[in-house]
């Protein structure tokens, strides 16, 4: 059984291995819960609409304000990315990111030009946890790309778990449950950064996630070298690599370490990852690969 719906300007698509004891009509009805999460998810973490519970939290500057799971958990995850990597990871990218025209809604066509002081890092948000508050310090936009899907998919993922196969796949980034219609681990390809068509390589992986962070999506055609991959610090966009493959029990750990990864280029990339005991596949410019931890 095979759904596939928008969301997140992505196409996400969701598949579950079908036996016996497996009812398509089931199979059917939790997919269907599952996209709700990516739905939630959407609703809660969009930088591209205003009336989302992260741009209305955004508004609301030197008062705290009461936050859903849905964006408390996400945005948790990235700040302490942030503390991590000593902000070279930092969710108050957002500004920056609209400044470099990634402001646009897939949907309706809308930009987002939103109010931020110049000088702002993630030590200006503070979560409080056990009122699941977000407090701002000053004018600033949260980004939650590098964290939202994942956190998404891993919602998803609770809603099939009890499937003995399935894949929650949103753009490339994606969870393989189980194993797939022959009983093997689901082979995974990954994207040739220079032929959209083409993977360059496969992996295989079961109950384990696979995120990719990579330069060649989303170029800025106005500035040579830039992408939507931002270091906030120098405000330019990192090459050592042009894909970071993370693999990770959980979307979301995947997700925001492909990103950060990314971020702090080919020695403090590799050097955190083996830090956390994570694995990766990355490839540079001139299309070597690079494995880090046995892929």
């Amino acid at each position: 059984m095979r759904k596939t719906k928008l969301y997140m300007d992505t196409v996400v698509d969701i598949q579950v291995v079908i036996w016996k004891l497996t009812s398509k009509e089931e199979a059917e009805a939790k997919a269907d819960l599952a996209f709700e999460a990516f739905r939630n998810v959407e609703q809660a973490c969009s930088r591209f609409s205003p009336d989302s519970e992260l741009m209305l939290a955004c508004r609301e500057v030197e008062k705290p304000v009461q936050i859903s799971p849905f964006l408390f958990e996400p945005l948790k995850i990235a700040l302490e990315m942030a503390k991590l990597t000593d902000g070279v990871f930092d969710p108050t990218i957002g500004k920056v990111m609209e400044e470099q025209g990634y402001n646009r809604h897939y949907l309706t066509g809308e930009h987002m030009k939103s109010p931020s002081d110049d000088v702002v890092t993630y030590r200006d948000i503070i979560l409080d946890e056990r009122g699941h508050t977000i407090y701002l310090t000053k004018p600033l936009v949260v980004d939650l790309g590098a964290v939202a899907k994942g956190f998404a998919i891993d919602l998803a993922v609770n809603e099939l778990k009890d499937f003995a196969g399935f894949v929650v796949n949103a753009g490339g980034d994606l969870f393989a449950g189980g194993v797939d219609e022959n009983g093997s681990p689901w082979k995974i390809g990954i994207q040739h950064p220079e032929r959209k068509d083409q993977i360059i390589t496969k992996i295989e992986i079961s109950n384990q996630a696979v995120c990719t962070s990579g330069s060649y999506e989303r170029r800025n055609a106005n500035i040579p070298g830039m992408h939507h991959i931002i270091n906030p610090k120098t405000k330019h966009s990192p090459n050592d690599w042009v894909s970071c493959s993370i693999i990770a029990p959980f979307a979301m750990l995947a997700d925001v370490f492909s990103t950060a990864v990314f971020l702090l280029g080919r020695e403090k990339g590799q050097a955190l990852l083996k830090s956390v005991d994570l694995k990766g596949l990355f490839i540079t410019s001139d299309l070597e690969m690079v494995s880090v931890g046995g892929v």
